[in-house]
């Protein structure tokens, strides 16, 4: 579970640096990189990092559930 955890964690930091992009400078790196948004391996990203963010609320009501983010563990 680690590594899809890992994974999927990855391809939503890839969507929100995406996103950021999108809204700083209209700037659509995904398209770009795999042939615009209509192309079939760009829609396939976009999908997959839509189930990545929904996989990653798994991790997050675990860490909510402890009333400890996992961020925060150790601090002080």
């Amino acid at each position: 579970m680690k590594t899809i955890n890992l994974i999927t964690l990855l391809l939503v930091i890839v969507g929100g640096v995406n996103w950021g992009l999108v809204g700083l400078f209209q700037f659509d790196l995904v398209a770009a990189l795999f042939g615009g948004q209509d192309a079939a391996l760009a829609r396939i990203v976009y999908v997959l990092v839509g189930a990545s963010a929904l996989w990653q609320i798994v991790p997050l009501t675990r860490a909510m559930s402890q009333d400890e983010p996992a961020a925060q563990r150790g601090r002080m």
